[in-house]
């Protein structure tokens, strides 16, 4: 059956995101700029916010370990849209075409509790599109927990078999076909569209 409404992922799917697009306007391009990626403010530490943690005590944890950084890894909070630069290519008009066809538009999206509020209102414009938004950070559960997938299509009021499932980290992937969602893995805007219109949707 042709499923009968969507639900994205957010980060890396509708907007590009990436920690390196903030600090590299706060530490000069090389090594230095690397090595703060890779060993302070790294992907494993962020995960916690998805989990639903505040950043008030991350980032007092953060410092504590790498005191002579205290001033960079407070600004990770205020100036988190920094690391969010803008919509990845033709996606926004994928979403605008499938909203215009009557396609039901979902979310489930890893995303701190605290950073989310503020983004979605800046982005109203597409996100009033979406009919919920599913946010790790508020449910203090992250994909691809199946729980997660459980508690969404139940806010949804969607079964398994009547919706796709977009995501750019394959264990997301296929941790929503283990709960019969259909899933593509996200590539790029040119593949995704392709894929939606072999279901059947108006892409």
């Amino acid at each position: 059956m042709t499923p009968k409404a969507v639900i994205f992922d957010i980060g890396r799917v509708l907007y590009h995101w990436d920690p390196r697009f903030l600090y590299e306007r706060l530490i000069p391009e090389g090594e230095a700029l690397d090595a703060f990626l890779r060993k302070v403010v790294t992907h494993d530490w962020h995960y916690q916010h998805d989990e639903g943690r505040d950043f008030a005590d991350t980032s007092a944890e953060l410092i504590a370990r790498h005191p002579q950084h205290a001033a960079l890894i407070a600004a990770w909070g205020p100036r988190f849209g920094e690391s969010i630069p803008g919509p990845v290519e033709h996606m926004h008009a994928l979403v605008e075409r499938l909203d215009a066809a009557g396609v039901p538009l979902f979310a489930i999206t890893n995303f701190s509790h605290e950073f989310f509020p503020p983004f979605r209102a800046q982005e109203a414009a597409l996100f009033d599109r979406f009919r919920d938004i599913v946010v790790s950070g508020e449910e203090k559960l992250v994909k691809p927990d199946p729980a997660l997938y459980r508690l969404a299509l139940d806010r949804f009021g969607l079964r398994p078999e009547e919706a796709v499932f977009i995501d750019d980290n394959a264990a997301n992937v296929a941790g929503a076909e283990a709960m019969g969602l259909r899933s593509i893995l996200f590539v790029g805007a040119e593949d995704c569209i392709a894929r939606l219109r072999a279901l059947g949707l108006p892409a």
